[in-house]
């Protein structure tokens, strides 16, 4: 039994896109090692120094950004090691959703994308 392929995608096209997706998920890991540490370099700089509310609101919004942004780039490893799956499977560009390929410019501009523009808008629309 054949699987689906994205018909307008040629080897070369994918190669490169398995190099970005392995340079973007090492830059993710990587920036999220170094807010690791900064966290801890910035509660070692605290001490034992008086902290008033003003320093611990600042602080604890801080801890609520990096916590967002950690949570959406452990999304998007998530994704890429979703594309790199499919890449394995030769299913890279068709969608997870309904299976119809994935515009190659969407493929450009999101290399992780597993889901059509028209996927990702209708549930953008159901929020």
């Amino acid at each position: 039994m054949n699987q689906p392929t994205h018909e307008s995608l040629d080897e070369a096209f994918v190669a490169h896109q398995r190099e970005r997706l392995l340079k973007l998920r090492a830059q993710l890991i990587a920036g999220g090692d170094a807010a690791g540490a900064e966290e801890d370099t910035l509660q070692m700089a605290a001490g034992d120094e008086p902290q008033d509310a003003v320093d611990d609101g600042n602080r604890l919004e801080q801890q609520a950004n990096n916590e967002a942004l950690l949570a959406h780039d452990l999304e998007r490893i998530a994704a890429i090691d979703r594309a790199l799956e499919k890449m394995r499977q030769h299913t890279y560009g068709l969608s997870d959703g309904n299976g119809e390929p994935i515009g190659r410019a969407h493929l450009e501009a999101v290399p992780e994308a597993i889901f059509t523009v028209d996927e990702l808008n209708a549930k953008a629309r159901q929020r």
